[in-house]
């Protein structure tokens, strides 16, 4: 028989023999285990006194995540404000494209106060005052460039190139010496001078606007020819800020080209004879201009001879070749040297070609 303390089925096996169990002295009857009453404590009754530490939420903190993102999106379009409004204040900002101003132009012819010297372009050249020039495009030279008060370094850069491209496309290609095309001077002009350059090609007239040759230099290829393609220039280019949104450009250059005859049938050709043009180009460029590589004329003024006062020169330049001369010096006009640049030009409607910028043959 099993012990008081004994289990009905005796002591488990692997335990030890139990009778050391501080729990066999402890009988639950059958009336105890139906009295007893199973209760679960809740979270908070466990805690026990700690429990008052701990707040309930509020209806307002549980919507907390909601009013964060609400905040959020408050903050974003307060700063996404501020940004377009400093943006539109800003004074640094580029300023909107200006509309460019029509050319000023000027033409005044010079005649020669006896017959026009000529011999062969060598020689013509090396007694003349463009025998130390150089030629063609390299005669041209770029001064030294600087960052002005709101411009940068490359922006001067930018816009003394574009000066001298034109120039290069307006008095040195020989396309358009000859009248053959204006298309490189025309790619160069910006837009909104476009009609008013087309208007001086088609129609040209005295009126200070619409002279083509303070535009480029064109000579009438029915009366004249290219003695030699490459003409001897001189002279220098100036940049001036003179905005803070505009960029001058200053090109004074003496040009001097040797001209003959245009052939007629198979005779000998005839002597060459040089023709000289000092010409002053004032050009403008905005922020717009130097991005889109293009240039706004301000004012043209060309002094070109040898050629007859009363000459229309409005178009194609009409030289006075070898041996050929003018016949109204008489009436005393300025006398004036295409070779001595940077002075204002001759004021009247016809200067006198100075001897000193004939050849000396």
């Amino acid at each position: 028989m099993a012990g008081r303390g004994d289990p009905p089925e005796g002591t488990p096996e692997g335990f030890p023999g139990g009778g050391e169990d501080e729990y066999r002295s402890v009988v639950f009857d059958e009336a105890f285990i139906r009295a007893a009453h199973l209760q679960e404590l809740s979270a908070q009754e466990r805690m026990g006194e700690y429990a008052q530490a701990v707040r309930s939420r509020s209806s307002w903190e549980s919507r907390g995540g909601s009013r964060q993102a609400v905040l959020l999106v408050l903050l974003i379009l307060l700063a996404f404000g501020t940004a377009i409004y400093l943006g539109v204040r800003n004074p640094y900002q580029p300023p909107v494209d200006q509309r460019a101003e029509p050319l000023r132009t000027t033409v005044v012819p010079l005649a020669p106060q006896g017959p026009v010297p000529g011999g062969t372009p060598t020689q013509l050249f090396a007694h003349s005052p463009a025998a130390e020039y150089r030629t063609g495009a390299a005669g041209i030279n770029l001064p030294i460039a600087g960052r002005t008060s709101h411009f940068a370094e490359s922006q001067v850069v930018a816009g003394l190139g574009i000066a001298k491209e034109y120039l290069v496309a307006s008095a040195l290609e020989p396309d358009v010496l000859s009248g053959a095309t204006v298309r490189p001077a025309r790619l160069l002009i910006d837009p909104d001078q476009l009609e008013q350059f087309d208007r001086s090609v088609e129609s040209p007239a005295d009126d200070g606007r619409h002279a083509l040759a303070a535009w480029l230099i064109r000579f009438d290829p029915r009366q004249v020819a290219l003695a030699e393609p490459a003409a001897r220039v001189q002279g220098t280019l100036r940049f001036e800020e003179t905005g803070p949104d505009t960029l001058d450009v200053t090109a004074d250059h003496t040009y001097t080209y040797a001209l003959r005859p245009a052939a007629r049938g198979a005779g000998p050709v005839a002597a060459a004879s040089l023709f000289t043009v000092h010409r002053v180009v004032h050009f403008r460029f905005d922020r717009e201009d130097l991005r889109m590589h293009r240039a706004e004329l301000l004012t043209s003024t060309v002094e070109a001879g040898p050629q007859a006062c009363g000459a229309d020169t409005t178009g194609s330049l009409k030289p006075l070749l070898a041996g050929e001369r003018a016949s109204d010096v008489s009436a005393g006009p300025a006398v004036t040297d295409p070779y001595a640049t940077a002075r204002p030009a001759a004021p009247a409607l016809c200067g006198a070609l100075a001897p000193s910028a004939q050849p000396s043959l």
